[in-house]
Order: C-alpha cells, then structure tokens, then sequence
C-alpha cells in the first residue's frame, strides 16, 4: 500500500506542547491518578444565562442557515459598537468580520498578506499558535526575546534590531499569554513610534483578555493610543475568555477595509462563516450587561494573588505579578541543577513540569513551549480549592529537591 505523503509546509510544525502535555495528564486520570491540570486556557465560569438564552432564541427564530462572509449584520454592528464604547475606535462595518475564534482571524489575516519568506516579529514569550499560523502562512516568524528584567515586554530598541526589508507584521499581544504581561499606553507609544518610521511594517494587536486586568493597570489598544497607524492596524479580540465562550468559537477584528476584504477570501474558501448560533451568542455578550466583567474579573485576581504569593513562598522559584489574563510565568533557574529523590537532575524548565506532573500529579506548562526558559506557565482559571492543592504539591516537589 502506498504511504502518507506529508506536505512539507508541515515539517517545521508539531502538535502544541500545551495539548501533548494535557492529552499526558488527562490519560494519568483515566487512570486513577488524582492529576489537577493547570495547562488550559479555559475560564471554569459558565457562560452567562443571557447569552445561552440568547443563542436558544435564535435557534427558535430559524436563524440556523448560512450568514454572510465576515459575519451577519447585527453581530457587525454589535463588534462596532463595542469597539467605539470600550476602545473609542472608529470601524465601518467593511472594516469589520468575524471568524471561528480569533484563531481564524490571526489564520486568515496571516495568509491573506503574507508572502514566503516574509517577516513577523513576535516577542517571545508568545502564545504558540502565533509562529506555527505564520509558518503554515509562509511566513518566517522572527522571535524576539523579552524576559523578566523587560517585564516581558518588547523594548523600542528590540523592536527596531529586529526590523529588516523583509519584515511585513509585527504581533502583539496584551495582556499576554502566557504571561500576563500589559502594554499600557506608555508602554506602546516608544514601540508606535519606530513603527511611524517604517511605513511598510503593520501592526497585529491580540486584545482577547483586555477586559481581565488588574489593579491600576489600564488597557489600551496600540490604534487608540497612536491614531496615524490605525490604517495598518488589525485589532484582534473576540468572546472566549473575557465572557467564558471559549466553545463557541467566536472571534472578530477591526481593520483597514482592503486586509479585511483579502481576509473574507480566505475565509470564503475554507470556514465561509462562523456558526449563525454562536454570532447570536456574541452579539448578546457585546450588546448585554457588562456586569459580569468585572465579578469574573475580582475573582481571577483573588486567584492570581493566591497562586503568585504562593509561588514566591518556594525555595528557587521567582513570579512576577501579572497585570492581566488568567496566567502566572514564573522563573524556575532556581530550582534547576537540584536532584529530585529518584536521583534525576533536573536540567531544564521541561525536566522540572515532568517531575511536576509525573511525581507529584500537577501539570504545568515548560517556558520552552512559548519560546522562552526557564519558566513555567500556570493557568489559575480553576477553582481555588483546586489551585491550593496544586499550590501545595509544588510546595513539596519543591522542597523535596536536594
């Protein structure tokens, strides 16, 4: 029998980290093991009543048939609205499209401009899907690291080293997976002015946890903070985290008519359009009371407070406070050269998330999986009882090296 051909475009791609190592802990607890799974990005709230209800109305209503390209009217004018009350940004309705996820809108944007060998700068650490959509794309994704000491954010400085002929995008992300890392607008405007000086660079802004920050961090948006770019700015953001609809996939973005009309392309000949069921959903979520927010919000940072001072508590482990999202990034060199008591050394962030999961039934996830080590990303969108016990075996694994 003749063999699978792979296509080539795959070679350089793998299954994500972050699945491999949940599809591990997973079979861990069908087998009997009392793993908690600190990996996903899914918030443990429900998605509120309204929005269920709205989508049950639409079913009701027949609105169960294809939609147009780039998504139906009212969620349009919905994603409109919101853009203009939460962002003071300005988008005509031909410059605005929904997709299945923000995942799509990244994918269909990418390979709507992207050429072989073209450039896209992501600062590292990035959420992983960014470099594989770039590669399938054609693209060449230019990693650039920004640690700790740079509050794990891109620098002017980085950003203009960085830029060559070839650079097409440059893709941001605030606050940041997987760090929770918040560009204010202090932060941009040192970034939008190198981009002011390279008119042929466009700008990427993944905005999906905006509305979970904490303390006195402000959001900002990169076409809000610096209006001259806006007509090379694509505003990414979507339903999932903020409102829990991370099943209903459903994202949308804000742009330049002429990228927004390549996008539908694209999307024409692979999705078409997102579920009709889950637009209605969204435009629910936009348009409905945004109380919500702010009570999902209270309880991630009371979780956030928990976990980071729990980490910072441990021998050889350094967490930085997030300023938004649902992650802890926490540095692990510490606790790498030590001997667990089976007599492995750990060597790297990977070594240390393995004795983690295999010792001690807590599955995080290595820094190396977003570009950068030696760190480990948790998610502490769980319950708290579920965090302390977590919390507690790391304690101990931690304790337990020599």
């Amino acid at each position: 029998m003749a063999q699978f051909r792979r296509a080539s475009r795959l070679d350089p791609i793998g299954v994500s980290e972050i699945l491999t190592i949940g599809a591990k802990a997973a079979g861990m607890k069908r087998q009997g093991a009392p793993v908690i799974i600190l990996g996903a990005g899914e918030p443990d709230f429900d998605t509120p009543d309204h929005i269920k209800e709205a989508a049950a109305a639409a079913m009701r209503a027949g609105e169960t048939k294809y939609t147009p390209l780039g998504g139906t009217l009212e969620l349009r004018l919905a994603v409109q609205a919101k853009f203009k009350r939460d962002n003071g940004l300005d988008y005509g309705l031909d410059e605005i499209t929904a997709g299945t996820g923000a995942k799509e809108i990244l994918f269909d944007a990418f390979m709507a401009s992207l050429d072989p060998g073209d450039e896209v700068i992501v600062p590292a650490p990035y959420w992983t899907s960014y470099s594989d959509i770039i590669r399938i794309a054609g693209g060449e994704p230019v990693l650039v690291p920004c640690g700790s000491n740079t509050g794990f954010r891109l620098t002017a400085e980085k950003l203009q080293a960085a830029i060559t002929p070839r650079t097409r995008w440059l893709l941001l992300n605030s606050p940041s997976n997987p760090a929770g890392a918040g560009y204010s607008a202090a932060d941009y405007r040192p970034l939008l002015e190198v981009l002011l000086r390279h008119p042929d660079v466009w700008l990427m802004a993944d905005d999906m946890y905006e509305h979970i920050t904490y303390g006195g961090f402000e959001f900002a948006t990169p076409a809000q903070v610096e209006p001259r770019l806006k007509e090379r700015v694509l505003t990414v953001n979507g339903v999932s985290k903020a409102y829990a609809m991370t099943g209903w996939r459903l994202g949308y973005a804000g742009g330049p008519k002429d990228l927004i009309a390549a996008m539908k392309v694209v999307q024409s000949q692979s999705t078409s359009h997102p579920s009709s069921i889950s637009q209605a959903a969204a435009a629910a979520a936009l348009n409905g009371p945004q109380e919500v927010l702010a009570e999902r919000r209270a309880g991630f940072q009371a979780r956030r407070d928990l976990v980071v001072e729990a980490l910072n508590g441990m021998d050889g482990i350094e967490c930085p406070v997030p300023e938004g999202a649902f992650y802890t990034f926490a540095d692990c060199a510490g606790v790498l050269g030590k001997r667990t008591p089976k007599g492995a050394v750990l060597e790297t962030d990977a070594d240390f998330c393995a004795y983690l999961l295999d010792c001690h039934h807590v599955a995080v996830v290595p820094g190396r999986a977003f570009g950068i080590s030696p760190y480990f990303r948790i998610s502490y969108a769980t319950s708290e009882t579920e965090l302390q016990e977590a919390l507690t075996r790391i304690a101990a694994a931690v304790a337990a090296l020599a």
